[in-house]
């Protein structure tokens, strides 16, 4: 009797176990990189960076348009050949604004695929242990589920630990 209760106790535990392994949880992984503590970071430095560059590009914007209206005013003044130069030259430096226009955006740009890809090198180790830990077989990310019960989103427990591993991404 004693051999059929232990197990019909183990049958049920090993399916237990293997009933829980076998449910997917799952994780935001736009959230997690959004809102952890060096994702936020990243994003605030990455904002400030793109801000200031365009406000300096905004200014020479301005300064620009300002020789472009004395071009046209000295127009009548000045000579042909000299007005066609200093067209020229105008146009070079438009030119080289947009230039650096597409250089500060691009920039931003690959900073920020580097802090992402940062986060995510950092991330995967911590979600393998954490899925080794709680015996856990599939995540699966938040965009590709339809209807999932809340109890299985890992998404707090997983940026807490990512947290404590990560405080900041270095992009300079």
């Amino acid at each position: 009797m004693k051999k059929i209760l232990l197990i019909i106790i183990l049958f049920l535990f090993s399916v237990n176990n293997y009933g829980n392994a076998e449910v997917p949880y799952f994780l935001d992984f736009k959230y997690i990189l959004n809102q952890s503590d060096a994702g936020k970071k990243a994003q605030k430095y990455l904002k400030n960076r793109l801000e200031n560059g365009l406000k300096n590009i905004s200014s020479k914007e301005k300064k620009l348009l300002e020789e472009e209206k004395k071009i046209i005013e000295q127009k009548k003044v000045i000579s042909s050949e000299e007005y066609k130069k200093k067209v020229a030259e105008l146009r070079k430096k438009v030119s080289s604004l947009q230039k650096e226009r597409n250089s500060l955006l691009e920039s931003v740009s690959k900073q920020r695929t580097k802090a992402r890809n940062e986060l995510l090198k950092n991330l995967n180790p911590i979600i393998k242990d954490y899925m080794n830990e709680k015996k856990i077989r599939m995540v699966v990310d938040k965009k590709s589920l339809l209807l999932a019960d809340e109890n299985l989103n890992i998404t707090k427990e997983i940026m807490n630990l990512l947290n404590k591993k990560l405080q900041s991404i270095n992009l300079k």
